[in-house]
């Protein structure tokens, strides 16, 4: 029987599922999605919601007890500055958690966890992204046109 046994243990010892989850939520605050393990990220929900709790309350208190969780500045500043204020009318479920499928190597089952309302701020990144990769390729093909130029027509024709 398991009767009060919350909780995940995700094969860890305790130092290192704490480590392990501390990283997570500090990921998510930061980039706004991430891809996971579903078990790690059902896991890390609550973990995620408590700091956005805190975020929203925007208190000293609160924010030296997300530092103390979360393991940079940069995602402490983003948690009370953007993520919280984000939720200010809403009363929890901050986070989603959608099954992408089966891990090549291992075959785990695979989740990403994202933060609700973000998706304004995905699509962005992934437009300025996409116009990267669209201007190093013409910077490459240029300089592949560069080294083999194409031969002159008329050239070799007699």
């Amino acid at each position: 029987m398991r009767h009060r046994n919350a909780g995940f243990k995700l094969g860890r010892n305790t130092s290192h599922r704490r480590a392990t989850l501390r990283n997570l939520v500090t990921s998510i605050i930061t980039m706004d999605r991430i891809e996971t393990t579903i078990t790690k990220a059902k896991a890390s929900k609550p973990l995620v919601e408590r700091m956005i709790t805190l975020g929203k309350r925007g208190d000293v208190h609160a924010r030296r007890q997300a530092a103390a969780y979360l393991l940079t500045n940069e995602s402490v500043d983003r948690l009370f500055a953007v993520v919280a204020p984000r939720y200010g009318s809403r009363n929890g479920g901050y986070t989603r958690v959608t099954r992408t499928g089966a891990r090549k190597g291992d075959a785990a089952e695979m989740a990403f966890i994202e933060l609700i309302g973000a998706e304004q701020e995905l699509n962005e990144k992934a437009q300025k992204r996409a116009e990267a990769r669209a201007k190093k390729r013409e910077e490459l093909q240029k300089q592949l046109e560069e080294q083999n130029p194409p031969a002159a027509e008329g050239e070799g024709k007699e």
